[in-house]
């Protein structure tokens, strides 16, 4: 996936997550259904954050950024602030 590929699939992502969190504000809150996909929707952020971080060292570095890969969910959601 290269660089505009990846920001556009962000910036899908970015408005599902929107869309969901508006929905969690209103009286009912998010049924399970939506729950789950507002926690799949910021996984699958994180990794294609860390997907473009990585692309975009190894381009610094002088590497081929098409190396770069979707790293774990484990891996992605264990990283500290």
């Amino acid at each position: 996936m290269d660089d505009k590929t990846l920001l556009s699939r962000i910036n899908e992502l970015v408005t599902e997550e929107e869309r969901l969190l508006e929905s969690s504000r209103g009286t009912e809150g998010l049924d399970p259904n939506e729950d789950a996909r507002l926690k799949a929707v910021e996984v699958a952020l994180d990794q294609c954050w860390d997907l473009l971080r990585q692309r975009r060292a190894k381009r610094h570095a002088g590497q081929d950024p098409d190396q770069a890969h979707v790293r774990d969910v484990s891996t992605v959601e264990g990283y500290q602030q």
